[in-house]
């Protein structure tokens, strides 16, 4: 279907097309072809390392502290901490229990035990550092020579949260002198260093970094040969399943033909799986990544659709045809699930719920394409989770798209209407159109440990979730501030900002950085025990919440532009496997 040609009372329309660059990686991820032998050979002697690791962390519980965290820390850094989950769990509780007072007696070793209990949820006082400082409250210069211990400072002060002073110190003594001493180190500290400031630890894409250590372990002259050949062989087989998954996803959006029949839509279709990549990298979440990389395709379009060439009459039927629901049936796991109306009531019993297909010959020709393939997708979620009795809990999504959408056009309206409205009311309304209420959803989908529960909570928007979504809105915002800018946007949330407070951009650009910063520590607050949900359930949003810190680094927007952030990782991800 091609785009339809306006009337001749439409020849006059300016639409607000972008002009996004193609795609880097055009055909290459669309077939993958898994070697069944070098598979069944990765995994037989991963199953040996496994057993010869395992051993490896029971004997470390009977050692010294130190010895414990560097060998969770390291099992972790490599990718190969899912294997072992309720053994580091169990250790981790030992060492809680067994150290209430912190008596680790070097910063390497404390700072370690922060950082790692901090994030498996254990919410250990910042006070423990306070024997570092001088009476000044500075942290004592005699500590310059521990550049490991540094380091491991630097690392455990990106967990802080509110009013966490101590930390706020530490991260700014230990990124002065980390950045003073990294010119004189010798590799492989000089590279962890390095890497370090550019990119901390927590705030990373845990598979990246699992990469990148896998590279710097190897250099490590006291490297353990057992876990670094485990983790080459596990990275290995671990990406020949994300290649597969690409090789579908990619097939998917091939098959649907958007680059010819929506021109105006960006082609991200790789960079969407790379994100869900960040969301969850086991083999476990394997469904869940599908379906939220073709969900965060699907959003690409319609906010495509909004912002860079819908006009407002069309967007509203658009936008109004979306909000519309179909009463069906369907048996699902041999149960009927319908509607019965009773004097004029309505009954649910088992609700399964479509968009209404008839809606679209309300749409111009354009619109049908995106309208037909959102329909369709989600009767695929629905088909698919009744496998395992759960295609109810696809509602959510739904009503995540439903608002999305509605707050899309609320954009829209603005832009073309040349409305500048008050931050606060921008703030209200961006907040759902930052993706992130819908992608958050969406990535319980596939997780079949999800309840109806976890979905309800979510549904709440949880201070969490309200953070995340938060942080993905002002970072988004200063990364495209400019070239929004330049395409004539006006109602951008830097721009209300600097009118509301009659402040120059640079100003509005450090209070956009200010509202990350207090969302970063909402999120580490968020995942502290006792949590509402699962800790399974919880990282999601975490990881989400990295996704962006890399995606957008140094103010870039990764997504529309992936050549300055994304190729790289994306190849060594997804292209370049590691020499065995």
């Amino acid at each position: 279907m091609a785009l339809a040609i306006p009337p001749n009372n439409e020849e006059e329309i300016v639409r607000p097309v972008a002009n996004f660059s193609p795609s880097l990686w055009g055909d290459r991820f669309h077939s993958f072809s898994l070697d069944n032998q070098v598979a069944e050979k990765y995994a037989q002697e991963i199953e040996t390392l496994k057993e010869q690791t395992r051993s490896l962390l029971s004997v470390a519980c009977g050692t010294t502290l130190a010895k414990k965290l560097n060998l969770i820390d390291i099992v972790e850094r490599l990718g190969l901490a899912y294997h072992f989950e309720k053994q580091i769990d169990d250790m981790l509780d030992q060492i809680y229990k067994a150290d209430p007072n912190f008596e680790a007696h070097d910063l390497n070793t404390l700072s370690l035990q922060f950082r790692i209990l901090r994030q498996h949820g254990y919410n250990i006082p910042q006070k423990i550092f306070i024997r570092f400082q001088d009476a000044n409250g500075k942290f004592k210069e005699s500590l310059s020579n521990d550049i490991r211990g540094i380091l491991n400072l630097y690392e455990a002060s990106h967990v802080r949260t509110h009013g966490e002073d101590i930390l706020e110190e530490a991260l700014v003594f230990s990124t002065a002198h980390l950045e003073s001493a990294a010119p004189h180190l010798k590799s492989p500290l000089s590279k962890q260093v390095t890497h370090a400031l550019e990119q901390s630890l927590h705030k990373s894409i845990p598979r990246v970094e699992t990469r990148y250590f896998i590279s710097i372990y190897e250099e490590e002259e006291f490297k353990n040969d057992v876990l670094l050949r485990f983790a080459k062989l596990d990275y290995n087989l671990l990406q020949m399943l994300h290649k597969h998954e690409l090789s579908e996803v990619s097939r998917w959006w091939k098959d649907l033909d958007f680059v010819t029949t929506l021109p105006y839509a960006r082609d991200r279709a790789v960079e969407c799986y790379f994100w869900t990549m960040g969301v969850y990298a086991e083999p476990q979440y394997s469904q869940a990544r599908v379906m939220l990389a073709k969900t965060i395709a699907m959003i690409s379009i319609v906010d495509d659709t909004f912002d860079a060439y819908g006009i407002v009459k069309e967007l509203e039927v658009y936008t109004d045809t979306i909000q519309r629901y179909e009463l069906a049936s369907a048996t699902v796991n041999g149960f009927i699930r319908q509607f019965n109306f009773l004097e004029g009531e309505l009954t649910k019993s088992f609700c399964f719920i479509r968009w209404d297909i008839s809606q679209i010959d309300r749409l111009p020709e354009y619109m049908k394409v995106s309208f037909k393939a959102l329909l369709d997708l989600y009767e695929d979620y629905e088909k698919e989770l009744s496998k395992d009795g759960r295609s109810d809990v696809v509602h959510y999504a739904k009503e995540r798209m439903k608002e999305i959408v509605r707050n899309y056009f609320v954009e829209a309206k603005w832009f073309i209407e040349g409305y500048m409205p008050p931050v606060s009311e921008y703030l209200s309304n961006a907040l759902a159109t930052s993706t992130y209420y819908l992608l958050t959803t969406t990535s319980y989908l596939g997780v079949k440990s999800a309840t109806k529960e976890d979905f309800e909570w979510l549904a709440t928007n949880p201070k969490i979730l309200e953070a995340n979504v938060t942080l993905c809105r002002v970072v988004d915002d200063i990364a495209t501030y400019e070239v929004e800018k330049g395409r004539g946007q006006i109602a951008t949330g830097i721009e209300c900002y600097m009118r509301d407070y009659d402040v120059s951009t640079e100003v509005a650009m450090e209070k956009f950085q200010e509202m990350a910063e207090i969302a970063w520590k909402d999120v580490n607050e968020g995942i502290l025990q006792p949590t509402p949900i699962s800790t399974e359930i919880l990282t999601r949003i975490l990881n989400l919440a990295r996704i962006i810190d890399v995606t957008y680094k140094h103010n870039q927007d990764g997504y529309t532009h992936p050549e300055k952030v994304l190729k790289p990782h994306i190849i060594a991800l997804l292209v370049d496997s590691i020499e065995i």
